[in-house]
């Protein structure tokens, strides 16, 4: 049983950087691209965030969080990470890790919630003005 579990999340003001974490258990890491989404209040589906293949050779992003927000991963330790700078309010959301066992040629794939497999229970991000 692939179990996702991820941390980070908290309340900080706008402008302001947050981490959040993603630790995989039950599966083989490393067979798995990762992926992050997120709900906002009022919205209905998940926002594709990021994603970063299972090597981690390649990263996509939503352009919203273009140029703030990195993704990476470390296969050793079974985790990926979401850096998150220059928080705005409209980046407030539950944040979700999931896990995709396809590999891609167009990273527009990544962005597609039906082609993750497994997915974490989320963590709230709050930004105030």
């Amino acid at each position: 049983q692939v179990q996702l579990s991820e941390s980070g999340g908290g309340l900080v003001q706008a402008g302001d950087a947050l981490s959040l974490s993603c630790v995989v258990s039950g599966g083989t890491f490393d067979a798995y691209a990762m992926g992050w989404f997120r709900k906002a209040p009022g919205q209905e589906e998940r926002e594709f965030v990021a994603a970063i293949t299972w090597s981690g050779s390649r990263s996509y992003y939503n352009d919203s969080v273009s140029g703030r927000f990195a993704i990476s991963r470390d296969n050793a330790k079974n985790t990926v990470t979401l850096q998150m700078n220059n928080l705005e309010p409209e980046d407030t959301a539950v944040y979700y890790c999931a896990a995709s066992p396809y590999t891609f040629g167009s990273g527009r794939n990544y962005g597609i919630t039906t082609n993750y497999h497994h997915w974490g229970q989320g963590t709230q991000v709050t930004v105030s003005s």
